[in-house]
C-alpha cells in the first residue's frame, strides 16, 4: 500500500482517541480549560454518566467570536506565551482538545467576555452547523452531547452510565483538590452530587477525600533540595482494599504517575499487607525546569530530571511522619444495638454451685418470683477461673493505660483515663521485636545468641541456595548460618531479640520470603522484609499467660516505639473503647 495523506476528519478522530477516551477524559479537558481561563466557579452537569451530556460552565475571562472560532481549530492555544513547551505552568496546552471532542460528538460552545455580548458556535461531529448570538453571563459554557454516537467502534467500549459517572466524579475531585480556591458543583441526571466552596487546601482535601482523616490522618509538610511535599496520609491501620483514594499532584497538576505511586507504597512497607492500600493526597512541588509534563497526551504522567530525589522526598517525608505518629492506631467505632433479654429456666435438676453457703435470693424476686421452680435449682456452671489487677482510684496517665488482666490468653485489657484499651499481645510484640532489630541493624550491632550446639536444618536445595546467597544480609540481622551440604543449612547463632524460637520454621519462612522478594529489591528493602519475617518468630505468642508486670512492660514499650499501632502485617495492635462508647453499649446514652 502506498503512502497517502489522511483526511482531516480521520486526523481529528485519531487526535480525539489520544485525548478523549471516555466522558471523564472530555470532562477533564473542559474543566482544565475553565481553570486556565481564571474561573472562580465551575458548574458541571452530566447526563447518563456523561454518555449523553457533559456540560461545563465557568465564570472565567470568556472569548469573543474570533477567539472561539480559533479555539476550535487544531493546534491553537492561549496557554503557551512562547515556544518553550517545557515551561508551561497551565493545566495543559494541547490545541486539539476542543476540536478533538467536537469531531466525535455534538459540541455547543458559548462564551462572553466581560465587556461584550455572548456568542454561540455549534459543531456536529466536526461539521460547523451554525453560529448565533447567545445570552449568558460573562464566562464560557461548553455542552457535549452524544459522545461517540457516530463512532460505534469507540462507543461499544464505553462502560455503563454508573461506571462512567464514577470516573467523571474522580476526575472532578482531583481537579477540585488541585484548586481549592475555586468553587465546584456537579449535577448528575438532575441530582446535585458534589458542591464545595472555595477554601483552604486541608479543608478541601478533607471534604473530598475522607472526613475520618481528621482523626485517622497524618499531616505532611517537608522540604528537601528545593522541592516540597505537603498533604495528608492515613494511619497504616486506616486503609482500604483498593488504591482508589490516592490523589497525587505535581505542581498542582493531578497525575497518576507510577514513580509517585511506587514511592507511596514504599513508604508503607512493612506497615501494610500487600492487599491493603493507604488513603493519601500528596502535593509535590518542584521547579518547572526539573519536570517534563509533555510525556502523555492527557498529562497524567510526568518525567522528573532526578527521579531518585523525588522518590527520596516522598519516602523520607512519609516515613518521618509515620515515625512521629508513634503508637497511634485508627479507632474502631463501636455501635450499640438494642438488646432483647429473655429469661430461660433450666429444666434439669442440678446442684447449685453455692448450695449451703447461705446465698439469699434477690429481694426483687423473692419466693414468688420463683414460683413453680422451687423444687429445682439453677446451674451457673463452675466458678470462673480468672484474675485481675485491683483497680485504683486514680489511673496513671499513660496513653495505653495500666493492665488489668488478660482475656483468652491473647488480649491484654488495660484501663486508661479515657476508656478501655484492648491489646493483641502477639501483634504488638511482633512490632516491638521488628523495631528493635531494625534499630540494631542500622547501628550495625544486632546482638546474637550463639547456639551451644549448632543446629542443622534440612531444606530443599533451592531454599538453601537462596539462603546462601543472602548470608551477608542475614548476618547483618544477627542470623549466622552457613551451607552444610546440598540440602542443609548449619545455624550457629540467631538474633538475640528472638529469644527461644523454632529454628527450622524460621529458616523456612526466611527462605520463602527471599523467594518472593527475588533480587530486584535494594538491600535495605530486603533487610526490612526479612527482619519482619524473623520478628514474627520472636514475638509473644497468643495463648501465653503473662503476668501483670509483663503486660505493663509491653504497654510502656509500645508507647515509645514507632509504628507500634500496627503489626508487621498492617493489622491494628490495639483498639480503644472510650467511656462514651461503653455507655452506648449499655444503653446509658
Amino acid at each position: 500500500m502506498s503512502i497517502r495523506r489522511l483526511p482531516s476528519e480521520l486526523i481529528n478522530r485519531i487526535a480525539a482517541g489520544e485525548v478523549v477516551e471516555r466522558p471523564a477524559s472530555a470532562l477533564k479537558e473542559l474543566v482544565e480549560n475553565a481553570l486556565d481561563a481564571g474561573a472562580s466557579s465551575v458548574a458541571i452537569r452530566l447526563g447518563a454518566g456523561g454518555l449523553d451530556l457533559v456540560e461545563v460552565t465557568d465564570d472565567g475571562c470568556g472569548m469573543d467570536p474570533a477567539e472561539m472560532a480559533l479555539a476550535l481549530e487544531r493546534h491553537a492555544t492561549s496557554k503557551l506565551p512562547d515556544d518553550r513547551i517545557e515551561s508551561v505552568t497551565s493545566f495543559g496546552f494541547r490545541g486539539e482538545a476542543l476540536p478533538s471532542i467536537a469531531s466525535v460528538a455534538r459540541l455547543t460552545l458559548e462564551s462572553r467576555p466581560q465587556a461584550s455580548g455572548g456568542w454561540r458556535i455549534t459543531v456536529d461531529h466536526g461539521v460547523n452547523t451554525g453560529e448565533a448570538p447567545a445570552a449568558l453571563p460573562p464566562g464560557t459554557r461548553v455542552r457535549v452531547e452524544g459522545l461517540f454516537d457516530k463512532v460505534p467502534a469507540r462507543r461499544k467500549f464505553l462502560r455503563s452510565p454508573r461506571a462512567e459517572y464514577a470516573a467523571c466524579l474522580d476526575a472532578v475531585k482531583r481537579l477540585a483538590m488541585a484548586r481549592p480556591d475555586v468553587a465546584f458543583s456537579l449535577e448528575h441526571d438532575g441530582r446535585k452530587t458534589l458542591a464545595v466552596q472555595a477554601s483552604d487546601q486541608p479543608i478541601r482535601v478533607a471534604a473530598l477525600l475522607d472526613r475520618d482523616l481528621e482523626r485517622h490522618g497524618i499531616g505532611i509538610d517537608c522540604l528537601r533540595d528545593g522541592m516540597g511535599l505537603t498533604g495528608v496520609i492515613s494511619l497504616p491501620t486506616f486503609n482500604r482494599g483498593m488504591a482508589d483514594r490516592q490523589y497525587l499532584f505535581v505542581n498542582d497538576r493531578p497525575v497518576k504517575d507510577r514513580l509517585l505511586i511506587g514511592a507511596l507504597r514504599a513508604a508503607y512497607r512493612d506497615l501494610l499487607p500487600r492487599d491493603r492500600h493507604p488513603i493519601a493526597a500528596l502535593f509535590v512541588k518542584v521547579p518547572t525546569g526539573e519536570v517534563d509534563i509533555n510525556v502523555h497526551p492527557a498529562k497524567t504522567e510526568v518525567r522528573f530530571r532526578d527521579p531518585s530525589a523525588v522518590r527520596g522526598l516522598i519516602v523520607g517525608g512519609l516515613r518521618a511522619a509515620l515515625d512521629e505518629a508513634g503508637h497511634r492506631s485508627a479507632a474502631r467505632e463501636q455501635f450499640a444495638a438494642a438488646v432483647n433479654w429473655q429469661a430461660e429456666l433450666v429444666a434439669e435438676r442440678v446442684d447449685h454451685p453455692f448450695a449451703g453457703q447461705g446465698m439469699a435470693l434477690p429481694p426483687a424476686l423473692g419466693v414468688q418470683g420463683f414460683a413453680g421452680v422451687m423444687d429445682r435449682t439453677l446451674d451457673f456452671g463452675h466458678p470462673p477461673a480468672a484474675r485481675a489487677e485491683p483497680a485504683t482510684t486514680a489511673v496513671p496517665a499513660y496513653p495505653l493505660g495500666v493492665a488489668r488482666g488478660q482475656v483468652a490468653a491473647t488480649y491484654i485489657v488495660a484501663e486508661a483515663e479515657d476508656g478501655l484499651v484492648i491489646v493483641d499481645q502477639h501483634a504488638a510484640h511482633e512490632r516491638l521485636v521488628l523495631e528493635r532489630m531494625r534499630g540494631a541493624a542500622q547501628g550495625g550491632h544486632v546482638a546474637r545468641q550463639a547456639l551451644l550446639i549448632p543446629d542443622v536444618v534440612e531444606m530443599d536445595e533451592p531454599d538453601c541456595d537462596r539462603l546462601e546467597g543472602a548470608l551477608t544480609e542475614l548476618g547483618e540481622l544477627g542470623l549466622e548460618i552457613e551451607r552444610f551440604g546440598p540440602t542443609a543449612m548449619l545455624v550457629r547463632a540467631i538474633p538475640a531479640p528472638l529469644g527461644r524460637t523454632d529454628i527450622p520454621a524460621l529458616l523456612n519462612d526466611v527462605a520463602a520470603e527471599l523467594a518472593e522478594l527475588g533480587t530486584s529489591l535494594a538491600l535495605r528493602d530486603r533487610l526490612d522484609h526479612v527482619a519482619a519475617t524473623m520478628a514474627c518468630h520472636g514475638s509473644v505468642r497468643a495463648g501465653r499467660i503473662l503476668s501483670v508486670a509483663e503486660m505493663n512492660a509491653l504497654l510502656r514499650e509500645m508507647e515509645v516505639t514507632p509504628h507500634s499501632g500496627q503489626c508487621n502485617h498492617g493489622r491494628p495492635t490495639w483498639v480503644k473503647l472510650a467511656h462514651a462508647d461503653i455507655e452506648k453499649l449499655f444503653g446509658r446514652r
